[in-house]
């Protein structure tokens, strides 16, 4: 007698159907993680709405000025947000606003400051279902 005989007749022989059923829901747990996956990728790669490549100006000592690009997706009413900053690193302005949609997607802002800033940061822009800025 051979140990696969031995083992056979002491454990049991294994269902025939075990392995093919194991495969078929490997199979489909992968298919539907790999969905997933997909899906999420998508929906991050595509928001409603972006911004980035900022430049600004300080205009005097009670005004800066920030220009950067949007871009919007068609009917998006979006809300973006640029802040001032002093030498010392004091928040001395800040702005929310809906970007209005242009060809080029440039959008220039005014911000008014408490005193005269140095610098300015774009936070970013959100749209309805889009909390985190971009």
């Amino acid at each position: 007698m051979s140990t696969q005989e031995v083992l056979a007749d002491r454990y049991g022989a294994p269902a025939p159907w075990r392995r093919p059923a194991s495969i078929a829901a490997i199979t489909l747990l992968v298919l539907v993680c790999g969905g997933w996956l997909g899906w999420t990728i998508w929906e991050q790669a595509s928001p409603p709405v972006a911004s980035g490549e900022l430049t600004f100006t300080i205009v005097d000592d009670n005004t800066a000025s920030a220009r950067f690009v949007v871009d919007l997706q068609d009917d998006v009413v979006a809300t973006c947000t640029v802040r001032a900053y002093a030498e010392d690193h004091t928040l001395v302005g800040t702005v929310s606003f809906t970007p209005e949609p242009t060809p080029s997607g440039r959008v220039t802002q005014e911000i008014s400051t408490d005193r005269r800033a140095t610098s300015v940061e774009l936070l970013g822009c959100t749209a309805p279902g889009q909390p985190r800025p971009r």
